[in-house]
């Protein structure tokens, strides 16, 4: 059956901002309190899905969380006006004011988990969204993930909704950011792998730097709720060193597309063992060749890995047989762009390379791979697909003059406390359900 991989990315809030709140990314943490600029991250974001879809990508969106979110507040039993509210909780607790004005929520990767039908016994594409119980400012964003995926994969005879995981101790999920897939095709049975960086196991090593943020419980978890073949499911150790060099996530040292690997040689625990499992594995579903690139430490070290987000590119499948991988453009540093010519040269599928600007996400920690959210879907469960999310042509247009006319062109923040910024958000996200026709998906559109 005819079969396509659909990418979600998140659309940049009107809220951008850079509070530096996410532990262990580097990035973030050095830009903390910096100017942003809300506008133009959203337009970054914008072209970069337009690239895709002028690729001939399926290319679809996830909307901007309420920001700040006034529900968090509640929780914390602020009561009063919503202006006073925000004028107390600016004066009495200000990392809470920037914990509920995270603008995380813009990378999608961190979403949910999503394993095709093909890979599934109850051949239903299944799906949880991730706790993000690991950093507080991200465990809020999962109750109106859930509401948008819910509103986008609604029909529950293709789709298989599994809630995000409790809050036992045990279970940190983080989503696809730790979750690789590997087959011939999008359309064949894969092979997929769960990374994760912790577990209650003693045996397994801890980073000493930074805290490891998905654990090996949730990732064994999701695989069996998925209900995956076991034999063709890999469950792997993060690198505490690399963890502790930055590498928060698996994304942002190794990437995965149909039957190539781009991965560097510090990657996992035991990346050797990883490989020849991967290889004994990937015979089980495919007699096609499976491409792995490895870049080696001597080639790249960690601290270049981090800075340059090379294997936060994505690498998208354009043509029967080809792929192209979009970089984010720091990688046209020579360094790196001479890796990644070399990988032109090579013989596997990647033929063309796009540099991409995304300056604005990657202030914050996130590159071209941390904005999507892939989905595998054969084209009868596209069809169910809830079509307001997905972009075409005129959408790009629509969206582009919306954040032209809504988005602030600079924001500290200390303007998170502004009320007025509260009402601008607001009515951009209501004007945004409009014109993308999907409903009253926020809660302050139902009160």
């Amino acid at each position: 059956m005819p079969t396509n991989e659909y990418n979600f990315d998140g659309l940049i809030g009107p809220t951008h901002n850079f509070a530096g709140l996410g532990v262990g990314n580097v990035a973030s943490q050095s830009n903390k309190h910096a100017t942003s600029n809300p506008r133009e991250a959203a337009l970054q974001g914008l072209r970069k899905m337009r690239l895709l879809y002028d690729m001939g990508i399926k290319q679809a969106i996830i909307p901007p969380h309420e920001r700040p979110l006034m529900e968090a507040l509640w929780a914390h039993d602020y009561r009063g006006s919503e202006k006073s509210i925000l004028e107390k909780v600016s004066r009495d607790n200000y990392n809470l004011l920037l914990s509920i004005s995270s603008a995380s929520a813009m990378w999608s990767a961190n979403a949910a988990t999503i394993s095709p039908s093909m890979d599934c016994h109850n051949h239903r594409l299944n799906f949880t969204p991730a706790n993000l119980l690991s950093q507080s400012h991200r465990a809020m964003e999962t109750k109106q993930t859930t509401i948008f995926l819910q509103t986008i994969f609604s029909e529950l005879g293709c789709f298989t909704f599994h809630p995000a995981l409790p809050d036992d101790g045990r279970l940190f999920d983080e989503g696809a950011a730790n979750h690789m897939r590997l087959a011939s095709s999008h359309a064949d049975k894969g092979i997929e792998i769960f990374v994760y960086g912790r577990s209650i196991k003693e045996e397994a090593p801890q980073p000493s730097v930074y805290p490891a943020r998905q654990s090996f419980e949730a990732s064994d978890i999701i695989a069996k709720t998925h209900l995956l073949d076991a034999e063709l499911t890999i469950t792997v150790q993060q690198n505490p060193k690399a963890i502790d060099k930055g590498v928060f996530h698996n994304d942002v040292i190794a990437v995965s597309n149909e039957n190539v690997l781009f991965y560097h040689e510090l990657a996992f625990v035991d990346t050797k063992a990883f490989i020849e499992e991967l290889k004994k594995k990937y015979k089980l579903v495919s007699d096609q060749p499976l491409h792995l690139i490895e870049i080696k430490s001597s080639d790249l070290s960690l601290d270049e890995v981090v800075a340059s987000y090379i294997f936060n590119s994505q690498i998208v499948t354009y043509a029967k047989g080809e792929m192209a991988i979009v970089a984010p453009e720091r990688c046209q540093e020579k360094k790196i762009k001479n890796i990644l010519h070399d990988i032109l040269q090579a013989d596997n599928p990647i033929k063309k390379i796009y540099y991409v600007p995304l300056n604005e996400s990657m202030r914050n920690g996130g590159g071209p791979a941390c904005l999507r959210l892939r989905a595998v879907l054969t084209e009868n469960e596209s069809g169910f697909l809830h079509k307001g999310f997905l972009l075409d042509k005129k959408k790009f247009g629509l969206i582009e003059s919306w954040i032209n006319k809504r988005y602030r062109d600079h924001l500290h923040v200390d303007d998170l406390k502004d009320y007025e910024l509260f009402k601008e958000s607001r009515q951009a996200l209501d004007e945004l359900t409009q014109i993308l026709n999907i409903g009253s998906v926020y809660a302050f559109q139902k009160t």
